[in-house]
């Protein structure tokens, strides 16, 4: 009979048990620190009705999403964790508590070109703070707080939350009679780290705007100095508008607001050139990028938006939010060995059978685990020599051999595999839990 070669699809990432190990310690760590902050679980289906997830039409999500037929149903894989969470608040608008603050590690599916650190099948990790008709703008200064606490207990020390208000993004370019073109320089401007000034006057000149606007535009963006200094710049460069003025206010009361939420000034600053350049974006907008590694681009992201479920319901939902990219994030810190997985097993205690009834040894385990330590026992029949191997292997770091003198005696070992320490202990009395520290 021939044989199916075993392979992977391109863009699946499929990690080897102990890279998983890593892989579930670093997710374990976000999922802390968003319900430190009070952000509540929750977990919407992967695959959705096709009509619900494209309720927005057009652009790219329709050429990206993974959409089948299961009889006469339309059905389509989740492209993020938004738009699920928008039809989740419309649909459960009566039976939830607002501001909802909910936070969701799962699965997506975009059908992108396969390359190397994309992926078709990744993990966003995403927090959203939900409001009924309003959200007060220190929502806003409250993000840049989990996402520094997140970044802080991940263990790095050197990145930056740059922040940025769409409005007075926006506000300018009423004033220089460029609010049709808006969305278009937005882009444009949001690329500027990657193709430079040259390439974004070039593409904003294609555009068709004008020399002076363009001159307004650049001198906007490359306002220099601290946080503080940038907006008393903003200030004095005096432009008239509703829009601007508002987004100055909502920036300002965000920059004082970060602090008081205990972020430093050297984890935070205020950057014009970062525009976010989704249309969905309406306010406070961010991205975090790690210092010493500025080719990992932005390692998390999001903004204010004014209405999550517009395509739902005529309720008015303002949200505020942010995504990590796990799987490309941890495919980038892997690749640039900033991370290794170390741990090859989730095993503290591997208890060793050296007689034909099992029933002490699996008492001694059941003992173990009831105390909290992950154990397990070697069940398959080999000599001593191959199960110490096993544990050696897999660097369980103690090791519990029950023969027929332990059983009689009432007294195991427990050997520390790394120091090759024994220490005796009783089977009948409660585990003394500090023989395993």
């Amino acid at each position: 009979m021939s044989k199916t070669e075993p392979r992977t699809l391109a863009g699946f990432m499929e990690l080897l048990p102990e890279e998983q190990i890593l892989f579930e310690q670093i997710k374990n760590t976000i999922e802390k620190t968003y319900q430190k902050f009070g952000f509540l679980p929750l977990d919407t289906p992967i695959i959705e009705l096709s009509e619900v997830l494209l309720a927005k039409p057009g652009g790219e999500t329709e050429k990206q999403i993974y959409r089948f037929q299961k009889g006469d149903t339309d059905l389509a894989l989740r492209f993020d964790l938004t738009v699920p969470l928008a039809k989740f608040v419309a649909k459960n608008y009566g039976n939830l508590s607002f501001p909802f603050r909910r936070y969701q590690i799962g699965k997506v599916y975009r059908g992108e070109k396969a390359q190397k650190g994309r992926f078709r099948e990744f993990y966003q990790c995403d927090i959203d703070i939900i409001g009924d008709g309003e959200l007060n703008t220190m929502n806003d200064a409250e993000i840049p707080s989990v996402i520094y606490n997140v970044f802080k207990e991940l263990g790095f020390d050197n990145f930056t939350i740059r922040i940025n208000n769409r409005k007075l993004l926006n506000g300018l370019f009423e004033s220089i009679d460029q609010k049709n073109n808006s969305t278009e320089i937005l882009r444009i401007i949001d690329k500027i780290e990657k193709i430079g000034k040259e390439e974004v006057i070039k593409e904003l000149k294609e555009l068709k705007v004008t020399d002076e606007a363009i001159d307004k535009i650049i001198g906007f963006i490359e306002i220099k100095g601290t946080s503080d200094e940038k907006l008393e710049k903003l200030e004095k460069l005096g432009i008239n508008n509703d829009t601007y003025k508002e987004g100055l206010e909502e920036l300002t009361q965000t920059v004082k607001y970060v602090r008081a939420f205990q972020v430093p000034d050297k984890n935070f600053n205020v950057d014009l050139t970062i525009a976010r350049g989704l249309d969905y974006y309406t306010g406070t907008v961010y991205e975090t990028f790690l210092n010493d590694y500025r080719e990992l681009g932005s390692v998390c992201s999001g903004g204010r938006y004014e209405n999550l479920a517009e395509y739902y319901t005529d309720k008015k939902l303002p949200g505020v939010g942010i995504s990590i990219g796990l799987t490309r994030l941890f495919y980038k810190l892997n690749e640039l060995k900033l991370i290794q997985a170390k741990q090859k097993s989730i095993s503290k205690v591997l208890v060793i059978p050296m007689l034909e009834d099992m029933e002490t040894p699996i008492e001694i385990a059941s003992k173990l685990r009831t105390k909290g330590i992950n154990t397990e026992v070697y069940l398959n029949d080999k000599k001593l020599k191959s199960k110490m191997k096993y544990a050696d292997k897999l660097q369980i770091p103690y090791v519990i051999v029950v023969g027929e003198d332990e059983v009689k005696s009432g007294v195991v070992k427990v050997k520390n595999m790394q120091t090759g320490v024994e220490k005796e202990m009783s089977i009948l009395e409660d585990i003394d839990e500090s023989l395993f520290e």
